[in-house]
């Protein structure tokens, strides 16, 4: 069995380590830096890198790296080993604490957006302190933002840090209003990962898993999720080991892994970390999807994190369960009665206020072409963004809107009529799968964020959006004190819920009439990546970004234009699978079972027999291989078309409302092509195959 507490951060240089090996004045400069966000001196620097070499050296690394996250949105990383050669042909290792604060990789390769040319090709990357540096593959990593040579952010850790300062800044002055003692206010996060796990044979044998993550054809598999017997079932035994090898490397990592279970699709699995601040959680979560990729090739798997890998059942998302804790406490904790907790009121209002504000911008931040495919449908929330607050705040937020008095539901015991078992609190509020953004008893979780995601983005935008709100409160009702700070707080709550109740939505997010009403509430319904982007450039958003001093426009601009080209890069490499797989796969399998079996039925009239299953066949096929044939020829023409098209807004909308219909229609006529061909004919493993492996 894994000794937990003995592996757990033994790969990892955190504050237990540091308490170890540092010198007692240098390990309590270090925490002021850690906990206090004071700076950090280049002499307690020199003595940090001399001791995190030491401690890395005897964990067996040999190399170090500056481990950053570029606009790309995965991590990167140049190693740097430790040697220090000598002029007597000897060598030594060093480590410096220039060399731990600063790095200099060649950022010309990377996406920039513009904020800088191609002949420019300095980058610097710099220590972030507040996430521990660990030790991966025998390299120390160190957790870096990343930067231009001109001081431009050419990452997503800086903004994220950005906008953590920013929310602290104005939650203490909230916090002040109440009378707390100043101290750190940190944005906390849990990230539920999904994922796929499928054979690594049948992973291999479909070219669009391998280039696109999907699945780009597959008919409906004879049994999916119905039965509804997947979810928190067993799990199978190479899952099983896959997830243990996970457990512990994970652990190692200091990644607070609790979670595991099956997911409610087949061959769909979930882990679920315990909740750490915002940047750190960030950081912990990249690592996990690298790791996961990366083991189950031991185990004969292959982990998919696209948000869409099948069609017709559940997509993988990323809950992001989001917080803000001052110390020990959690503002977002209601307490026994909230209605009396004013604290809690004033920050529940000001997220509200937030989330309808920039509710595009929340829109924006998950979009992507694979989330497209995911965002409306098995328990994945509609591209409306929405809040829920359950019954009990539900209420609460009612009678304050109507000003009357409020009646609380109160926790009821849960008596589930067998003596032997105990009977335990319920919930005042209970989990709509269909919302966007849930209040779940202490947080919120944001459920839009697809499993292939950087969290950085949508945290960002989160955190400057509510610090946006919470400087509204601040401004308006600092000075007052007392029963009229009590009564001006109060006014403030109901006429801001006034104002955003419309954003508040506890039913079904799936329904018609929901599509309908949110139309009518003047709620912004941008279901497609193309419609959403333009969100970002928008005057407002820049402006708020700009006010924090989150990114300047110029970074934000760069930003839309990245997010705007991968768009379209995906999408193109998409049509260009589908229609190679369509020429070179698919359509030379099917003409071949079709010749087969015409030449079957002619044999079998020679000899008198019945054909008339053999004729029917055929005349399917030969009527499925025609429509094929023009979809495929209208997914050309329209790929085409966008392939002569400069990068603009209008070609990701060209894409998105052209390209994209054009593939759903040709992945139609070949999926309905798959049920009357024989299996010894069907050029790839199948959906039964592939999700039901044993």
């Amino acid at each position: 069995m894994t000794d937990i507490p003995k592996i757990y951060g033994s790969m990892v240089f955190n504050e237990h380590t540091m308490r170890e090996r540092l010198p007692s004045g240098t390990y309590k400069s270090l925490l002021k830096t850690l906990h206090d966000g004071e700076p950090l001196n280049e002499e307690v620097a020199n003595v940090v890198a001399r001791a995190m070499k030491e401690w890395a050296i005897e964990k067996g690394a040999t190399h170090y790296t500056h481990w950053f996250q570029p606009l790309s949105g995965v991590t990167s990383e140049k190693h740097d080993s430790f040697l220090d050669p000598c002029e007597d042909g000897t060598a030594i290792t060093s480590f410096s604490g220039k060399e731990l604060i600063q790095g200099e990789p060649d950022a010309s390769s990377f996406p920039n957006g513009g904020l800088r040319a191609t002949f420019e090709a300095r980058g610097y990357t710099a220590w972030d302190p507040t996430s521990y540096a660990f030790i991966k593959d025998e390299v120390l990593c160190i957790p870096t933002a990343f930067c231009s040579y001109n001081g431009d952010a050419l990452d997503k850790k800086t903004p994220l840090l950005r906008s953590m300062a920013a929310i602290e800044e104005q939650a203490k002055r909230v916090l002040t209003l109440f009378g707390d003692v100043e101290q750190r206010v940190l944005s906390t996060m849990g990230a539920e990962q999904e994922f796929f796990l499928i054979s690594e044979r049948d992973y291999s044998a479909r070219e669009d898993l391998v280039l696109c993550g999907r699945t780009l054809f597959g008919a409906a598999p004879c049994k999916g999720q119905e039965l509804e017997e997947h979810d928190f079932g067993a799990i199978r035994p190479a899952v099983n080991t896959f997830m243990k090898e996970l457990d512990d490397e994970l652990w190692a990592l200091g990644i607070p892994a609790r979670t595991k279970h099956n997911e409610v699709a087949p061959a769909q699995h979930e882990l679920a970390p315990i909740y750490t601040t915002t940047n750190r959680a960030v950081d912990e979560n990249l690592l996990t999807m690298e790791k996961m990729r990366l083991l189950a090739s031991h185990h004969g798997l292959a982990c998919l994190l696209h948000e869409k890998p099948f069609e017709g059942i559940n997509g993988s998302g990323k809950h992001n369960n989001w917080s803000l804790a001052a110390g020990s406490k959690n503002l977002l904790d209601p307490g026994d009665n909230p209605m009396d907790n004013l604290r809690f009121l004033v920050f529940l209002t000001c997220i509200i206020e937030a989330v309808d504000e920039y509710q595009e911008l929340l829109r924006m931040s998950v979009a992507s072409a694979g989330n497209d495919r995911r965002l409306g449908a098995h328990e994945a929330p509609p591209a409306i963004v929405s809040i829920f607050l359950g019954d009990e705040l539900g209420a609460l937020v009612d009678a304050l809107v109507a000003d009357r008095e409020f009646e609380s539901a109160q926790k009821g015991a849960m008596d589930l009529g067998v003596a032997v078992l105990p009977n335990f609190p319920k919930d005042n509020t209970d989990r709509n799968r269909t919302s966007p953004f849930a209040f779940t008893g202490n947080k919120f979780e944001f459920r839009m964020p697809g499993s292939n995601v950087n969290l950085s983005d949508c945290n960002m935008i989160l955190n400057t959006a509510v610090a946006k709100s919470l400087k509204s409160f601040a401004d308006a009702l600092e000075g007052k004190e007392g029963e009229e700070f009590e009564a001006a707080a109060i006014d403030y709550i109901k006429k801001s819920l006034r104002a955003h109740q419309r954003i508040i939505f506890n039913g079904n997010g799936y329904s018609q009439e929901w599509q309908e009403e949110a139309a009518r509430r003047g709620l912004a319904n941008n279901v497609d990546t193309a419609e959403a982007l333009p969100a970002l450039v928008a005057p407002k958003a820049i402006a708020l970004f700009e006010e924090f001093g989150i990114l300047h426009e110029a970074e934000v601009r760069s930003r839309y234009d990245i997010k705007l080209e991968k768009y379209c890069k995906l999408l193109n490499i998409e049509a260009r699978v589908m229609e190679r797989m369509v020429h070179r796969t698919y359509l030379p399998a099917i003409t071949r079972f079709a010749s087969d079996m015409a030449g079957h039925a002619y044999r079998m009239a020679e000899l008198a027999a019945d054909t008339s299953f053999q004729r029917e066949v055929v005349d399917r096929l030969a009527d499925g291989i025609r429509r094929a044939n023009v979809a495929l020829k209208d997914l050309e023409d329209k790929h085409r078309h966008a392939e002569s098209m400069p990068a603009s807004q209008e070609k990701a909308d060209w894409y998105a409302k052209q390209v994209c219909p054009a593939m759903d229609e040709l992945r139609l006529a070949i999926d309905a092509l798959e049920a009357d061909t024989s299996r010894d004919y069907w050029p790839v493993p199948s959906y039964n195959n592939i999700l039901f492996y044993a």
